[in-house]
């Protein structure tokens, strides 16, 4: 039972984490997020496992992992504070062509990281052809340029 606890404890202190690290986490991972991301891992499993480092006990760890992510799906579905909380709304970046500084500095957005997105998804090479950059709820940057 120690070990369900230790899973529960490391899958929502991640949840916690991801979410006040910003959707920024999320985008296009580069060489030191993934070497983050094992580290992270590394340690998580050394956490829940604890000193039981048996098949049975690999496999408890990762049933649960599962049914809290199960668990948080249908939390979200039912209960709109809580997608709130883990996912929040798409959040606004530019509006109508006019950059939301407040908003990417909350999100860790920089004007560069727009511009990738933007040169990726449509072409556009500035900020000036951008009528609305949205930040969605998935890390990706949804880019809607102006009329030409």
């Amino acid at each position: 039972m120690d070990m369900v606890v230790r899973a529960v404890f490391i899958y929502l202190l991640l949840i916690v984490v991801f979410r006040i690290s910003g959707r920024r986490t999320l985008l296009e991972m580069n060489s030191f997020d993934f070497i983050l991301l094992l580290i992270i891992s590394e340690a998580c499993q050394q956490a829940i496992l604890g000193e039981d480092f048996s098949l049975i006990g690999a496999s408890i760890s990762i049933v649960t992992l599962i049914i809290m992510d199960l668990i948080l799906s249908f939390l979200k579905d039912k209960f709109h504070f809580v997608w709130l909380a883990a996912d929040g709304p798409p959040l606004l970046l530019i509006d109508d062509g006019k950059l939301l500084a407040m908003r990417m500095k909350k999100a860790k957005i920089s004007a560069d990281d727009l511009l990738t997105s933007a040169r990726k998804s449509d072409g556009i090479l500035t900020l000036d052809e951008i009528r609305y950059a949205i930040l969605e709820q998935n890390g990706k940057i949804t880019i809607i340029p102006k009329k030409r």
